[in-house]
This record gives C-alpha cells, sequence and structure tokens, in this order.
C-alpha cells in the first residue's frame, strides 16, 4: 500500500489492449533506449532517463554510433545513427541548445562538398552493414539522409551555419525528384513537414503526393497488394502505405490520400501488431540481431501513428 502523501502510480494500460501487448514485448526484447523511450511515452516516464541512455551512443566527435540505427553496426558515428539520435532528442524536448551545436560540427565535419550527408560515410568500412547499405570511399549527399536531419533541425529551430547549405540541397534535391523510392519520398515529407517555407513545402508536396500516386509507391488498398509492386531491390513484402508518408494528420503527405485510404491503411496497421505484442519490421531480414532491435522501433512508431490518428490503442 502506498504511504500516505505518496504520489498515486501512473494508470497501467488494460491488460491485453495494444498498449499492454506491446509494452511486455518491449520489456522482453527491446534495448535500453527504447525502453524509456516507451515509458515516456506511453507510461508518464522522465525523459532524463531516455537522454542518459542516449548518452551511451554519442562519440567524442559530436556523432552518434554503436548501432543506434541498427542497420550499421560498429563503434564509429554515422549520418544515420545521428538522424536517429535527432529524433530522439525532439521527441522528449531537448533538440537545441549544445546538443544541436555538438551534432552540427559533427554534420559539418562529414559532409560533402555541396554541404549535405551522404548516407553511408567511408568509416562505416571493416564494420558490418546492412547489403542495402554499402559502404563507398567517395559517397555523394543524399536527401535519404540528409531531409531528415535538416527537418527536425528546423522544426526545432535550430540556427547553425551547416542548415544553409543542406536545406538549400534539400529544396533542390526535393524540386528535382522524378523518379523515386518510398524512402526517399519519406525523407523528403520529413523535410517539407518541417521547413520554415511554408508556401513553397506545400506546392512541393503536392507535387510529391502526385508523383507517389502515379509511379505506384504507395499501396491503397491492403487487401489488394498483388496490385501494387513492390520496389526493385525491395524486401517481397515491404509495401508502403499511407500512414507510412502521414505519420499523423499535421503532416502534409495527408492530402496525398483520402479518408477511405487512410482508414484502410490504420486498420492495416493496427491489424499488424503480432503474438509476442511487437510489430513486425517489412525491410529485409539480414541478420536476426538488427531485425529484433528493429522491431521495438517500429512498434513504438506504430503506437505513436495510431494515436496520433485517435485510434484507442489503450
Amino acid at each position: 500500500m502506498a504511504e500516505s502523501g505518496a504520489s498515486p502510480l501512473p494508470p497501467s494500460p488494460s491488460a491485453h489492449s495494444p498498449l499492454f501487448r506491446a509494452e511486455q514485448f518491449v520489456w522482453l526484447t527491446a534495448r535500453v533506449l527504447e525502453q524509456r523511450l516507451f515509458a515516456y511515452h506511453f507510461l508518464h516516464g522522465g525523459a532524463d532517463p531516455v537522454e542518459t541512455a542516449l548518452d551511451a551512443y554519442r562519440n567524442g566527435d559530436g556523432g552518434y554510433g554503436h548501432a543506434l540505427e541498427p542497420d550499421l553496426r560498429g563503434p564509429v558515428s554515422q549520418p544515420l545513427h545521428t538522424a536517429h539520435a535527432l529524433r530522439v532528442l525532439d521527441a522528449v524536448g531537448r533538440c537545441g541548445g549544445q546538443r544541436a551545436e555538438r551534432v552540427c560540427r559533427y554534420l559539418t565535419s562529414v559532409s560533402t562538398k555541396d554541404g549535405a550527408l551522404p548516407v553511408v560515410h567511408p568509416g562505416q568500412r571493416g564494420y558490418p552493414a546492412a547489403p542495402y547499405l554499402p559502404v563507398e570511399d567517395d559517397p555523394g549527399s543524399e536527401l535519404l539522409a540528409t531531409g531528415p536531419v535538416v527537418g527536425v533541425l528546423h522544426r526545432n529551430e535550430v540556427w547553425h551555419a551547416w542548415l544553409f547549405r543542406a536545406t538549400d540541397f534539400c529544396w533542390q534535391a526535393v524540386q528535382s525528384l522524378e523518379k523515386s523510392h518510398p524512402y526517399e519520398i519519406r525523407a523528403a515529407v520529413a523535410f517539407l513537414d518541417s521547413a520554415p517555407d511554408r508556401a513553397r513545402a506545400e506546392a512541393a508536396a503536392d507535387r510529391l503526393g502526385r508523383l507517389v500516386r502515379q509511379q505506384r509507391l504507395v499501396a491503397l488498398d491492403p487487401d489488394r497488394l498483388t496490385e501494387f509492386p513492390v520496389p526493385s531491390g525491395y524486401a517481397p513484402a515491404e509495401h508502403h502505405f499511407p500512414h507510412d508518408y502521414a505519420r499523423s494528420p499535421q503532416s502534409l503527405a495527408r492530402a496525398w490520400f483520402t479518408d477511405d485510404e487512410m482508414s484502410r491503411s490504420l486498420d492495416f496497421l493496427a491489424a499488424q501488431q503480432q503474438d509476442d505484442g511487437g510489430w513486425p519490421v517489412r525491410r529485409r531480414r539480414w541478420s536476426p540481431a538488427p531485425a529484433l532491435e528493429a522491431r521495438s522501433l517500429v512498434t513504438i512508431e506504430a503506437l505513436h501513428t495510431l494515436r496520433a490518428y485517435g485510434r484507442a490503442i489503450g
């Protein structure tokens, strides 16, 4: 029994609700960082424990490594790890001040000649990596790596010299897209959703939405998946659905889809929760540890999306 005057315990998710089942999965399988993120988002946990867990991945160069992004193993800092770290800091309201300054110094050090980011920096060579993330000696800049980083920094009103050229790169990359693939489109949306020039962002998003539908980069009916091709190089079941592009109703990508299309997509997402309480990873499986670590990430993301659209999770 709690002592008199003690703070009441936060309510637990109702048994057998999606949230309760996901909580069991997270405690059973997740890394400490995802355990603390889950507690922060769904169990009234604090931000300090999340940041403490994230600090274990931070390197002396200001970047992040140590397989923070599960598909890149080893200790070295990488743009994808650092983008992941920024999303965590953004989620707990800690993406600013000296934290952002350290990260921007690292981003400056690994940028290409046009001021933007490669997907994989050559320092990854010698460490395990997913086969779809090849290590090149002289990689070029990619919207896939740069867009989400620029987006989260703008959303947090971070101003740093690195951002000027990186933002220009993102605008040029987004506006020149003619043929793309789902992950690149998602990176473009991450940029556009927080780009300061809202009128320009809305116009660019409108064009991208038409491109996504014309090139059939979205599975609009989960019951007829054979009618929607999976992009070359993706896993056989690696379809992308409306909810993958529009993670919340506030996203510019929400306007790409009708209410019925989004409702079917969310129904499908809710039904994808597996018997162990977690959601599946649709990417190609290349090693057991990355696949397991990624499942807690997509599980938290699924719960976020469902809650953002007002779906009951418990």
